[in-house]
């Protein structure tokens, strides 16, 4: 699978993940999806609602910080669902970002997974944006990477 970004694109999620360094950022990426790949039309950064989100997840997940986790809030992803569909988008895809950790998704970020989304991970490494991937589900629910394009 190929998800086409624009490199303004690219960069808000940078700017984002830099600007909420240590913690976790995250937001959504809505587009068109087709059967080749998607293309990405906007890039929504949002509120990670971890510590709000908690009680929603199991006990062992609980303790986890917004440095080890996120949530998008479901009022807002109802919110980004209408806004895309008035616009005759989908919601093709989550970013979010990895404090000093590589951009591989964890086994929370999996078992969280939805299959017809693609999760772009950037890793922040003492507060600068690096390394920047793209993964979807397999069939059998493993990420597997996917490669992007920069729309030019």
């Amino acid at each position: 699978m190929i998800l086409q970004l624009l490199p303004e694109q690219l960069q808000i999620i940078r700017t984002h993940a830099e600007s909420t360094y240590p913690e976790e950022c995250c937001g959504i990426i809505l587009g068109h999806a087709i059967n080749e790949g998607k293309t990405v039309v906007e890039v929504m950064p949002t509120e990670n609602a971890w510590n709000t989100a908690a009680d929603d997840f199991p006990d062992d997940d609980k303790g986890e910080s917004q440095r080890r986790r996120y949530a998008i809030a479901p009022q807002v992803m109802l919110q980004a669902q209408r806004q895309a569909r008035d616009r005759s988008l989908n919601i093709i895809g989550i970013y979010h970002s990895h404090p000093d950790v590589p951009a591989i998704p964890s086994e929370c970020d999996r078992l969280y997974a939805w299959p017809e989304y693609s999760y772009i991970i950037v890793s922040v490494q003492k507060g600068k944006a690096e390394t920047l991937q793209s993964w979807s589900l397999d069939d059998t629910h493993q990420f597997q990477p996917e490669t992007i394009k920069n729309i030019i």
